[in-house]
């Protein structure tokens, strides 16, 4: 039974190129230092350093250190608020970023790339369970359909650079990662950390800890560290390379996230549902049999207790984490 899959078999490869010795990183993970690729273990983490929008500056990266394989996680990422109000920034910089990265691995040889996509890439009018194979069926929500058409772009490209170039490059579609390390932004951060921020302040200022929406809306969650023990998993062992959804496909109201945050940061002052704010979509449930067939017996992290990790790691981080 498989509960915490192991280790990549990280490490560096010597090759000969010409009259040098190149020590080559077995894995770099772009996006290194957030939330998900902080939970890697790699050889090589790429940070906010690099400008990856700047296709020389990925070129540079890649002939300078010739990675062997590539988990992409980088992105421009926003919560709802962000998504409606940077649109046009939204799109450019995670196409262009997607598309130099891509780009790169393929000039420079990476054997396995493994690139990080989003659930808000599916149509907003769709038969549910959400699968695979329904991406392109339809445009995606109007709240966050510009960063969706970008990450859209890169499964296209992946799939193409595989028709045309025989390479071993594939997706991964997480729904909804929180965890130690995320960005708890309030305005332009995702749900679960921008409301721990939330309750977090209304607690220590004593005012009703206020919540947009009406609370309804149901989603999907998964922590960081499942996403990054499966993605490593799926690295070593997956051999296709049609996207893979990575999800528990267990649903839960934001209502009950709410109210597993509070009890986490014991608060018991008044919580205020803003109901004349948007929701979003109501709901975008996933089908994870692909990864069930691939991984069976993998046990994820419940959200209860996951909730309360993040919440004692940002309160342990708080003068220095994002936000």
């Amino acid at each position: 039974m498989i509960d915490k899959v192991s280790p990549h078999k990280s490490g560096m490869e010597i090759i000969d190129v010409g009259e040098e010795h190149v020590r080559r990183p077995n894995l770099m993970v772009t996006g290194g230092m957030g939330l998900v690729g902080s939970a890697i273990d790699c050889d090589l983490r790429v940070g906010s350093e690099f400008d990856l929008r700047n296709s020389k500056v990925c070129d540079d990266l890649f002939s300078t250190k010739k990675p062997i394989n590539v988990i992409h996680c980088a992105a421009k990422v926003g919560g709802i608020m962000g998504n409606m109000n940077f649109k046009g920034e939204l799109f450019y910089d995670n196409i262009m970023i997607n598309t130099n990265i891509i780009e790169s691995c393929r000039k420079f040889g990476v054997k396995k790339l493994v690139v990080f996509l989003s659930t808000c890439v599916f149509p907003d009018n769709v038969d549910y369970p959400l699968t695979e194979s329904k991406i392109h069926l339809g445009p995606p929500h109007n709240s966050n359909n510009a960063y969706a058409y970008a990450k859209r772009m890169a499964e296209v490209q992946v799939r193409a650079y595989k028709e045309q170039y025989g390479l071993q490059y594939t997706c991964v579609i997480p729904t909804n990662i929180y965890g130690p390390h995320d960005n708890f932004d309030i305005k332009n951060g995702h749900v679960i950390p921008s409301l721990i921020h939330k309750c977090y302040l209304a607690k220590i200022n004593k005012e009703p800890f206020r919540v947009w929406g009406s609370g309804k809306p149901l989603r999907e969650f998964i922590h960081s560290r499942d996403v990054a023990n499966i993605t490593k998993w799926i690295l070593d062992n997956y051999e296709g390379n049609e996207p893979i959804i990575l999800s528990p496909s267990e649903e839960i109201s934001i209502k009950e996230v709410v109210n597993m945050i509070a009890e986490a940061f014991e608060f018991d002052g008044e919580i205020v549902w803003m109901d004349d704010k948007p929701d979003g979509q109501f709901r975008k449930p996933s089908d994870n049999s692909k990864l069930k067939s691939l991984i069976p017996d993998y046990k994820f992290i419940t959200l209860y207790d996951g909730i309360k990790e993040t919440v004692s790691w940002f309160l342990e981080n708080y003068e220095n984490c994002r936000k």
